[in-house]
């Protein structure tokens, strides 16, 4: 592939979102998601992240999501006591699944659509960052992410990333050999996504070209620190978050991480 620049794989990272955002807002499960988010108490966090955020005291914290996808994840941390209050991400389409979502769990979110490398000024600083499965994988600058992502942190702010392991990212369960490493951990060029994206393991055919990348947890937390945040936990998980294919990775006698948790705070105003 020939060189691409930051802008051009965010550009093209958004059209491949968008053009499967439809396949995400329809059928049984989009209308079970709908009703639940009218409930009391709704969640669709798992147990590991909601233990996680009820230790960091955010009740009545306020809390912006980048990447939020349709904000369900968001979403539920109302049932945490903590305020919603904005999601982020370049996806039309999703933004409108989570106006859907929002107003049936009669929240009042803020939703912006825009390149997190180029966000509007004025967008404010809140408690708690969230990022969830997927989102680092889709950034081409590690570094300026994270810049941008302590910038959101009020005094005293926590970021809570929740995403598969970097390691995980080396295997390909579709291949005819799906236990030895199918991409080198160290690979910086972006791979291209040119299939639907979904979650639940079915192929959708074709969809717009996207650019996935495979950042070492080591470049992680470098980024992280470096952006003046201080790193307070780091916990990797053998359970997995990714879609159903990757459950053949699970329950192994001889089990490779499949997920972690990084949690980081903005130094409190002086």
């Amino acid at each position: 592939m020939s060189e691409i620049t930051r802008k051009e794989i965010t550009a093209a990272n958004r059209a491949a979102w968008n053009a499967s955002a439809p396949l995400h807002g329809e059928g049984d499960q989009w209308q079970q998601l709908l009703e639940h988010a009218a409930q009391p108490g709704f969640s669709v966090l798992d147990p590991f992240l909601t233990a996680i955020l009820e230790g960091l005291d955010l009740k009545g914290k306020s809390a912006v999501q980048i990447g939020c996808n349709n904000a369900r994840e968001l979403i539920s941390l109302a049932s945490l006591g903590i305020r919603p209050e904005m999601g982020i991400d370049q996806a039309s389409g999703f933004l409108a699944q989570a106006k859907r979502l929002a107003d049936a769990a009669d929240l009042d979110l803020q939703l912006l659509e825009a390149d997190v490398y180029d966000l509007p000024s004025g967008v404010g600083q809140f408690d708690l960052v969230l990022i969830t499965i997927g989102v680092l994988n889709w950034m081409p600058d590690l570094p300026e992410f994270f810049r941008i992502t302590s910038g959101l942190l009020a005094p005293g702010g926590r970021l809570v990333i929740y995403e598969t392991h970097p390691f995980l990212e080396v295997f390909d369960p579709a291949s005819a050999t799906p236990f030895e490493p199918a991409f080198s951990y160290f690979e910086r060029h972006p791979q291209e996504v040119t299939e639907a994206i979904t979650y639940d393991g079915r192929d959708h055919g074709k969809g717009e070209t996207g650019y996935w990348f495979i950042h070492p947890l080591g470049e992680i937390v470098t980024a992280c620190a470096r952006s003046g945040l201080g790193i307070d936990e780091l916990k990797e998980f053998a359970h997995t978050i990714r879609e159903p294919e990757y459950d053949i990775y699970d329950g192994r006698a001889a089990q490779i991480p499949m997920s972690y948790c990084l949690v980081a705070q903005k130094a409190p105003r002086a």
